[in-house]
């Protein structure tokens, strides 16, 4: 999702001297569909992309009496970062951008890069980048994992379980879908072990989390025997044998395609929608959050006796868990409580 102000956006340089240019492009990031249980509209994950052409004396940069630009310095800003949802996790962050121009999505995990000259400065976060040939440049808060991408992981795991040989079938892997989103996108389930222990994972209830898909990918593709040896693993056979996954590894479609930091297509924080807090505000709703609602419905009909919630963090390097100190199999004697 580009940021509101970047849509059609043309920017032309200032020639600095010799075969250099300069410019600053100033973006806002745009906010999520407001969120009445919260009274906010969240706003901080931005993702877009920048085209440039005419360096290097392109067809296109300019009359023959002109030089032609070798490189271009661009400096962004996010002119409100002041106020996003949480400012807080600014100092310190690196924008990410992937680098590799020929590539028509940044799909491929080694195109990204940390911006080091990444600051925030007087309520906006700045960063600087050099332009040296002409094509895409990706610029992103974490890098994106698209609805692309999601989809193929999803059909990686169906052609995993139809092709699964004796080793992988006793497990009884299964992809189903559990229901629609508002937007008629489907909320697919991977399930597979033989054991009696019903656990349930999910992941990306808030869709700026894109580190927490990430995290489903890695897991599934363990799970399934995803790799180019096809086999797996003993400690996974070990959770195979005892547990009946359930993962979800997208909880909110809608808000991912849409580029949304915390919300559905409706304003619906899925995190917030299990039960109902407010006499007013009845949760969950299949007019406001039919994808809690189906997983819900699906958690009735096999019991839950283990679950996790896979979430990222602005200010924490690596994914955390939510939600397993509420099913029956919790042990406050685990190792930190966990």
């Amino acid at each position: 999702a580009s940021p509101g102000d970047a849509h059609g956006m043309v920017v032309h340089p200032t020639i600095t001297s010799g075969r250099t240019a300069k410019c600053t492009v100033s973006l806002h990031v745009r906010p999520d569909v407001f969120t009445s249980l919260e009274d906010i509209a969240h706003m901080q994950y931005f993702s877009f992309r920048v085209f440039v052409s005419g360096l290097h004396g392109g067809h296109d940069a300019g009359t023959a009496d002109e030089e032609p630009i070798k490189l271009l310095t661009v400096t962004y800003e996010i002119a409100n970062a002041h106020a996003v949802s949480y400012p807080e996790a600014w100092p310190g962050t690196t924008v990410f951008y992937s680098p590799r121009t020929s590539a028509p999505t940044p799909a491929d995990d080694d195109a990204w890069r940390r911006n080091l000259t990444t600051r925030y400065v007087d309520g906006k976060l700045t960063w600087t980048h050099v332009h040296s040939v002409n094509g895409s440049v990706f610029f992103s808060y974490f890098p994106m994992y698209g609805y692309e991408r999601h989809l193929k992981l999803v059909a990686d795991c169906a052609a995993a379980a139809v092709a699964a040989g004796p080793s992988l079938a006793e497990y009884r892997p299964r992809i189903a879908s559990l229901g629609q989103t508002i937007q008629g996108r489907e909320l697919e389930c991977v399930s597979i072990g033989k054991g009696t222990t019903v656990a349930w994972i999910i992941h990306r209830q808030h869709p700026g989390e894109t580190m927490a898909e990430f995290f489903a990918e890695g897991l599934l593709h363990r799970l399934l025997g995803v790799s180019p040896s096809s086999e797996l693993d003993e400690p996974t056979r070990r959770v195979l044998q005892a547990y009946r996954l359930h993962i979800v590894p997208n909880m909110c479609p809608d808000g991912s395609v849409l580029g949304h930091l915390r919300t559905n297509s409706v304003g619906a924080n899925l995190n917030r929608e299990w039960t109902t807090v407010r006499p007013d505000y009845v949760a969950p709703s299949p007019s406001r959050s039919p994808e809690v609602l189906s997983v819900l419905s699906a958690m009735d009909r096999t019991g839950v006796d283990f679950f996790l919630d896979v979430h990222g963090d602005e200010e924490l390097p690596y994914v955390f868990f939510s939600g397993a100190e509420r099913t029956p199999i919790w042990s406050k004697d685990a190792p930190d409580g966990t």
